[in-house]
């Protein structure tokens, strides 16, 4: 199997991350208006997984600039992530959830294979 180059590894890296922190921003968003318009038994939890989303997408972005401007910075945490989602798409499959954990498993899978075949200098 041929890989493109390395800055065009990198920039299909960096879209496909920004499309995960696109996701993840959406999913808190769905979040906080459900949390709003829901009867909400556990505030503290929401408002931690809410937190947690702005966090996690905001760091999607941080390693989306990482490699967009030829740094290494963003390559541990983009492949940490991908790991993450991975892992969240098997579970996915095991409740049959099929239109979630088929995508999420083809991005996060080559978001990760990208990441990592990009070496530092």
């Amino acid at each position: 199997m041929q890989f493109p180059s390395t800055n065009r590894r990198r920039t299909i890296v960096a879209t496909l991350l920004k499309v995960e922190a696109s996701v993840v921003f959406a999913l808190g968003t769905f979040l906080l208006i459900k949390g709003l318009t829901s009867k909400v038994e556990a505030v503290s939890a929401l408002i931690g997984v809410i937190a947690f989303a702005l966090l996690g997408g905001v760091g999607l972005l941080g390693a989306a600039r990482g490699f967009s401007t030829g740094k290494n910075y963003g390559r541990a945490p983009a492949v940490l992530a991908n790991l993450i989602a991975l892992g969240v798409a098997y579970f996915q499959a095991g409740a049959h959830f099929w239109a979630m954990a088929l995508p999420l498993a083809l991005i996060a899978l080559v978001t990760l294979i990208l990441s990592i075949s990009i070496l530092p200098n």
